[in-house]
């Protein structure tokens, strides 16, 4: 019998719709982030027992490392300073081992294809990276002619050059800023620059490394709305290294703690989170409300899930309190 297949990620979790005459089902297939054995769909980027170890260095930065992401998915990686999430960043890019000398061992396939195979300049194509420095990825002296220019080295046409250029300018909302000199503009305006330059490409993944970290609190809001809307209205396939977790766990589907170049936990965001004892333990610190409701829980006055959001929190407050508000 002849059988159609769908597959959509909602809440980190692949789902499959099978179709055939006269039926229709639809069930969780796998949940993503832990290793699969064998996954009925492949993975966007595949990495098996990966380790990379810089040249002249002790210790690897990264070592068996296996992560799948699939199309769409919207995936945190935190960790603390040293833990390998750049290395990583630049391994999904083919930028390591393409422009770093090292040792490597296992696999990092893009769309099914080990990214040492991809033929120079191919691969970022289909990766665009975002570094915490946007300085160092400008080579024009407007910011227009920036977000033009990988357009015009892929030779598209001048029509679709202003398309996109017209699209990715209102997701950013740079409009006003296409005559300035990109270095003249603000830091938050020169990193939605080169988020927009690297949009402009239309990778299939985009890979932001600290996007946020030299950024004001406003600055970073911003930016996370635009990746906010990449989620909603592209549905991109979006991997962020991010220190600022009260801005990043709306919108992650899955999490990543790095440790010492080990995958450390993966999980789905709200079950990861759970995990706060052994998040404290890493180092990693969680936002002020969920380590609220841990000392809650700590001290018996709180039996649930950690709230994820301020809302949540919120929310989750009001009803510990109201028993104590009827009883006045």
């Amino acid at each position: 019998m002849d059988y159609t297949c769908f597959y959509r990620f909602t809440d980190c979790t692949l789902w499959a719709a099978l179709l055939q005459p006269g039926s229709f089902l639809v069930y969780p297939v796998v949940a993503c982030c832990p290793v699969l054995s064998e996954a009925i769909v492949s993975a966007i980027i595949e990495i098996r027992d990966y380790t990379w170890q810089y040249l002249n260095t002790e210790k690897p930065a990264l070592e068996a490392i296996n992560v799948d992401i699939y199309e769409g998915e919207f995936v945190g990686i935190i960790g603390p300073n040293g833990a390998g999430k750049t290395t990583l960043a630049l391994s999904m890019d083919g930028l390591i081992p393409g422009q770093y000398h090292g040792v490597k061992q296992g696999t990092v396939k893009v769309m099914g294809k080990e990214v040492d195979d991809y033929p120079r300049g191919q691969l970022q194509r289909q990766v665009g990276v975002v570094f915490s420095d946007p300085e160092a990825q400008f080579t024009a002296m407007t910011v227009e002619d920036e977000l033009v220019f990988g357009l015009e080295n892929q030779g598209l046409s001048i029509t679709e050059i202003h398309e996109r250029l017209e699209w990715v300018t209102e997701l950013t909302a740079l409009k006003p800023l296409l005559p300035k000199p990109p270095y003249e503009i603000s830091g938050g305006q020169k990193q939605r620059v080169a988020l927009a330059a690297v949009l402009a490409m239309m990778p299939k993944v985009m890979v932001l490394d600290e996007p946020t970290s030299m950024l004001d609190p406003i600055s970073r809001k911003r930016i996370f709305e635009v990746l906010g809307r990449l989620k909603r209205e592209q549905h991109n396939t979006v991997i962020v290294i991010e220190h600022s977790l009260e801005n990043l766990i709306p919108l992650a589907d899955c999490m990543i703690l790095l440790s010492e170049g080990k995958v450390a936990l993966q999980a789905a965001t709200r079950e990861f989170f759970q995990r706060i004892a052994f998040l404290l333990e890493k180092g990693v610190y969680p936002p002020e409300a969920m380590q609220f409701f841990y000392h809650l829980m700590q001290n018996g006055w709180y039996n649930g899930d950690l709230p994820l959001t301020l809302d949540e929190a919120a929310a989750k407050l009001e009803t510990i309190l109201m028993p104590h508000h009827s009883t006045r």
